[in-house]
């Protein structure tokens, strides 16, 4: 590469982080005047800083966060007769061999100059496609594509693919060696990394795909799946934000060490308000991070839970057995079952769920007591008359007696409290499951203080939705809100135009700042503590491993059912997990989704992806086939343990070997349950506090993992601890093993025993 190319891109990147650089202190300076405002006790004015300091603080945590690796491409397209730029590129290049073309670089997000023409354009933007779809054979009007490699704010390297050969007759230089390769090389770090510098065209065109609908991206191990998902989340926001920006976008993984893994990318693309949870973690107060056994994971995500879970919130609403004798105020009243009867089918007449249909249930319940008590009273001789039975209501509701036969009769719910109360009491579970086997009953059976698991957060979510919020007192003072929300909507389509912030904030947005007792939690935070909160979209990584009741609970979570799914059916290890999407998405999409298949694998060598596809041949597993890009400079390495005694130190070894190859890398050694705690722990005494388990071990060097853990990670090298026991420890261990093998960018040892 010639000095003077290398100096160019550099001084135009530096030019872009000194516009960068501009807006942040723009930013910081708006965000320190609105702070020091002095609104006194005029609440709308106080409302309207309150609101523009957190719309300078979101845009200052944007601009943060898109700092590294600013700019990573940019696309030398011959302009149309006239030499218009149908893109408001940049005007840097004076060069009279690009006179008829116009640069456009491609970088994290857009930025324009004070003429509000374009200096950068968000990877996102329409006119950036070509960056990631263009080839020799349709090169859509692009003369040549540069990619530039870039450490924090420093340019390091070019690289160049001309589709021009005009270019390269007229002199043009061609630099570097390939950004993709230099990525799929480079070691890995504990976390994923975007890959918005080297999308390739088949993953371009399912992230930049219609929103409509449930989008299925099926690809084998390495192909960029979570990749794929995670940058589409980033589009879809930036590409339909009015659509998405109240409701949000959830994406879904399989394990908190995911989660931890994928967490600084989207950030780094320039959003933020993305909500990241497992399904453990979608009951708000239940973070379960332990499933089931296999059998008791398949009958709890089953559908046949569905019914059992509406029969158990029904059978408590009870019609006594006999009539009921109660004491109010000394006055003994007989409540017969017919009146209790009458009052549950007032109450399930209004369809509502069982803890809001309560409050139908107790108001008919008590008109007609009040009447009863007052006859009763008449026939004694006293003196009432109709404005004398609000008192006497007031009397029935207060009674204890009365209180205990309501109660009795229809009792508010918890969902936490149904389930237990199904597990812990097997009569009551017989009740209810009149067609089960004892055998299939006792898989649900334990301890009422036991945790609760994975497997039971989606029928959590189920009893609430047929209970639902306990009943709060009646909300005299809505109408007179939604009057002040339209007023303070106009207020703040005043506070824009007067602050010259037109187009960076819409009003009803900063109007929600302007309440008497304003939420200041983002839409993220908002919905992760509202169970009924309803998102735009949902992203699902590792999707072949949800049950149907999983199934269920997400799309109740969006039921637009505008969703991406992604996955391997072949790297299934769920006991509950889908054979096939067409089995597992039918019964909530119906025919409403549509398939897109990766079919290169960027990730895993092909002499590990051969190896581990020999395993999938040979259990029948599923693939999808996909042509790995590079062959690696390592064979697969088998090392024998002799005995299971002897398994931690052999596999000590087999760490040591591998580190004295590259220790600047990471390595994941993946093995069954029953090995962690002794592996670990051997592995601790040898490398010290190189090693971490489970999710914390992504920040280490050395991370012991089981195969649930390791799905969707990749590390530099893996060795695979005992692949017999990884295969026997569940119903889909095969699967489990083709995870544990295909995680490697470079090295795997298989470490056997016996």
């Amino acid at each position: 590469m010639t000095q003077t190319e290398l100096d160019r891109e550099r001084a135009y990147t530096a030019a872009l982080y000194e516009r960068l650089d501009a807006l942040r202190a723009d930013a910081e300076t708006r965000l320190t005047q609105v702070r020091e405002q002095n609104p006194g006790s005029n609440h709308q004015l106080r409302s309207e800083r309150d609101a523009f300091a957190r719309l300078y603080e979101d845009r200052l945590v944007q601009l943060r966060e898109v700092d590294a690796r600013l700019v990573f491409g940019r696309l030398q397209v011959e302009l149309p007769e006239g030499g218009a730029s149908d893109a408001d590129g940049d005007d840097t290049d004076s060069d009279d061999s690009d006179a008829a073309d116009d640069l456009r670089y491609i970088g994290r997000i857009g930025l324009r100059d004070d003429e509000q023409r374009s200096l950068l354009l968000d990877w996102r933007a329409p006119q950036a496609s070509p960056f990631y779809q263009a080839t020799a054979a349709h090169p859509q009007e692009v003369r040549a594509r540069r990619h530039l490699t870039m450490r924090e704010r420093e340019v390091l390297r070019v690289d160049d693919e001309v589709f021009d050969d005009r270019l390269i007759e007229a002199g043009e230089q061609v630099h570097g060696e390939g950004a993709l390769m230099a990525a799929l090389t480079a070691q890995r770090t504990g976390h994923m990394h975007d890959i918005v510098a080297t999308i390739q065209a088949e993953q371009d065109r399912i992230i930049r795909s219609e929103l409509r609908g449930a989008l299925v991206v099926q690809g084998g191990p390495g192909t960029g799946k979570t990749a794929v998902a995670i940058h589409r989340a980033a589009y879809l926001l930036y590409s339909h934000r009015e659509q998405l920006r109240s409701s949000g976008v959830l994406i879904v993984g399989p394990s908190t060490a995911f989660l931890s893994y994928i967490d600084a990318v989207l950030p780094s693309l320039g959003e933020t308000g993305v909500v990241l949870s497992t399904v453990g973690g979608l009951f708000p107060g239940v973070a379960a991070s332990e499933d089931d056994e296999a059998q008791t994971a398949m009958l709890k995500g089953s559908l046949a839970m569905a019914p059992v879970i509406s029969r158990a919130v029904r059978s408590r609403q009870r019609v006594p057995a006999s009539p009921q004798t109660v004491d109010v105020n000394g006055e003994a009243l007989v409540i017969e079952p017919a009146l209790i009867a009458r009052a549950i089918g007032a109450a399930r007449e209004t369809r509502l769920p069982h803890n809001e249909a309560r409050v139908t249930f107790v108001q008919r319940a008590l008109s007609e007591l009040s009447r009863l008590l007052a006859e009763q009273l008449r026939a004694k001789g006293a003196a009432l008359d109709d404005s004398d039975l609000g008192a006497l209501r007031e009397d029935l509701r207060t009674a204890d007696d009365v209180k205990v036969v309501l109660n009795t009769a229809w009792l508010p719910l918890t969902a936490e409290k149904v389930l237990r109360d199904l597990y812990a009491r097997p009569e009551w579970l017989a009740e209810l499951t009149p067609g089960w086997s004892d055998e299939t009953r006792a898989l649900l059976a334990r301890d009422r203080t036991a945790a609760f698991t994975v497997s039971d957060v989606p029928l959590l979510d189920e009893a609430a939705e047929l209970l639902g919020e306990f009943p709060q007192q009646a909300d005299a003072g809505a109408g007179e809100r939604e009057r002040q929300r339209h007023r303070d909507i106009e207020n703040a389509e005043m506070a824009i135009q007067n602050m010259g912030v037109e187009g960076q904030v819409n009003a009803e947005q900063l109007a929600l700042g302007f309440a008497e007792s304003p939420d200041r939690s983002t839409t993220a935070e908002r919905a992760v503590a509202d169970r009924s909160w309803t998102y735009g979209h949902i992203v699902v990584d590792e999707a072949q491993e949800l049950s149907p009741m999983q199934w269920r609970l997400l799309v109740r979570r969006c039921p637009m059912r505008s969703f991406t799914i992604v996955g391997d059916i072949a790297q299934v290890g769920s006991a509950a997990g889908a054979s096939n999407w067409r089995s597992a998405l039918q019964p909530f999409f119906d025919t409403r989704w549509r398939l897109e298949e990766l079919t290169v694998n960027y990730r895993t060598p092909a002499q590990i992806a051969e190896e581990a596809e020999v395993l999938a041949r040979a259990n029948r597993l599923h693939i999808t086939p996909a042509q790995s890009v590079r062959r690696g400079d390592w064979p697969v390495r088998e090392v024998t343990a002799q005995s299971t005694a002897a398994l931690p130190a052999a596999v000590t070894d087999a760490v040591a070997a591998d580190r004295e190859i590259d220790a600047g890398g990471t390595l994941a050694v993946i093995c069954a349950l029953r090995h962690v705690d002794a592996v670990a722990a051997a592995l601790a005494s040898r490398f010290g506090a190189e090693v971490g388990r489970g999710g914390d071990g992504l920040t280490r060097a050395i991370a012991v993992l089981t195969a649930r853990e390791a799905k969707g990670l990749e590390f530099d090298a893996v060795v695979v601890v005992d692949p017999d026991a990884l295969v026997a420890e569940s119903p889909r261990g095969a699967g489990a093993l083709y995870v544990a093998m295909t995680r490697p960018t470079q090295r795997l040892t298989m470490l056997r025993v016996g």
